[in-house]
């Protein structure tokens, strides 16, 4: 088999590279280990950056986003006592919007099966050949039969344990591993904000997001070793009614679905290009999901992608030739600021370190600057 573009990976960076290069007449086949229902029902991000909602509209993929997300015009940061309000739109005049990777994994599914392009899902031993001449993909397929893609270019958007990243020889690495976990739960439950609430607390941190104006989804801070099992329900609700209580205010409880420990780490690997591989998303990068960057950087980096691929085959190099530079002056950005998110909410030393965080809480919810930074990185620099 022969095509322009093998994707290594079908989340939502590579479907969204597939449907952008579509669009510009470049053909792509894409090759996925996981089942197509695993990779639609997988629960992960929920918040889409200015940028992205305006790109994702752009090309055709805004009608369910603009009839189901729900907009939000800013954050609540929380310490015990007081929860105050950062207004994005009144700052910067940009938002956010409550869309699950769910949801815009579906929109890029339909739109790959609408145009026809053809996927590899259940794919084993996938294997990256030859990047730095002329590239191709062998995998076996959920049939079992042994397959080739020839291509001009491979880019890698299949994670951190995909084939792609380990194919770059002699790669720069950078790594954080933070010394909590998240415990995640999604509950049947009406949200009891309108808008995201990230609460310090000396137990740990806590933080009310949703999905929907039905689903609700928590987190709160433990140990990166925690048992789940040690979580019961009603463990579960007693701690967030703690830990995100406020006079006035209450907490609504309701079935929980789902629940996941999820680590905490920072990750950067360079270069992002080599020879004819390209890496995106995951593949390149990992940031804690404090400050909602994980997708959005992923369609940064797949967006930058799909101009420079689509000018190199119109013979001008120059953006493919930068691609690798360009990508990580984003995801350096992103990755501080996800950083900075973390360390300010995260009971992680002495009360010491806690003082310091409370400080940088006050700072950060008084200040105009301090407001003004994080609504400019939160909501997302331009594309």
């Amino acid at each position: 088999m022969r095509t322009q573009v093998v994707i290594v990976g079908a989340g939502p960076a590579g479907l969204l590279l597939s449907h952008l290069l579509g669009l510009d007449g470049i053909d792509s086949v894409l090759v996925e280990r996981q089942t197509a229902e695993y990779v639609q029902a997988r629960i992960r991000a929920g918040i889409l950056e200015a940028g992205t909602v305006e790109l994702l509209r752009q090309v055709g993929l805004g009608h369910r986003l603009d009839v189901e997300g729900m907009e939000h015009r800013g954050i609540y940061l929380q310490a015990p006592g007081e929860r105050h309000h950062i207004d994005f739109t009144g700052l910067i005049g940009r938002s956010v919007t409550v869309y699950g990777q769910t949801e815009v994994t579906k929109d890029l599914m339909a739109a790959r099966e609408k145009a026809g392009r053809p996927a590899y899902y259940s794919a084993s031993d996938v294997a990256v050949h030859d990047v730095t001449g002329t590239p191709y993909v062998t995998f076996v397929d959920s049939d079992g039969t042994a397959r080739r893609i020839d291509a001009d270019v491979v880019v890698g958007c299949d994670g951190f344990h995909g084939p792609s990243r380990a194919s770059v020889p002699d790669p720069k690495v950078w790594e954080r591993t933070y010394p909590f976990a998240w415990l995640g739960v999604l509950a049947d439950v009406a949200p009891s904000t309108d808008e995201l609430i990230y609460a310090w607390h000396p137990d740990g941190f806590a933080m009310h997001s949703m999905r929907s104006p039905r689903v609700s989804r928590f987190y709160l801070q433990v140990a990166p070793d925690e048992d789940i099992a040690e979580w019961s329900d009603d463990r579960i609700w007693t701690a967030l009614s703690e830990r995100l209580g406020l006079d006035g205010w209450t907490l609504e409880t309701g079935t929980i679905t789902e629940k996941s420990v999820l680590p905490m780490r920072s990750f950067v690997t360079t270069p992002m290009r080599h020879g004819n591989l390209y890496l995106a998303g995951d593949a390149a990068h990992i940031v804690p999901p404090t400050g909602a960057k994980g997708l959005n950087l992923a369609v940064a980096d797949v967006a930058l992608l799909a101009r420079a691929l689509k000018a190199s085959f119109q013979g001008d190099d120059e953006l493919v030739d930068a691609y690798s530079e360009t990508a990580l002056r984003r995801v350096w950005r992103c990755t501080h600021f996800s950083w900075w998110m973390t360390s300010m909410l995260h009971r992680h030393g002495d009360d010491f370190d806690a003082q310091l965080q409370l400080s940088q809480l006050r700072r950060t919810v008084t200040s105009t600057a301090a407001k003004t930074e994080l609504a400019d990185n939160y909501a997302g620099l331009p594309l």
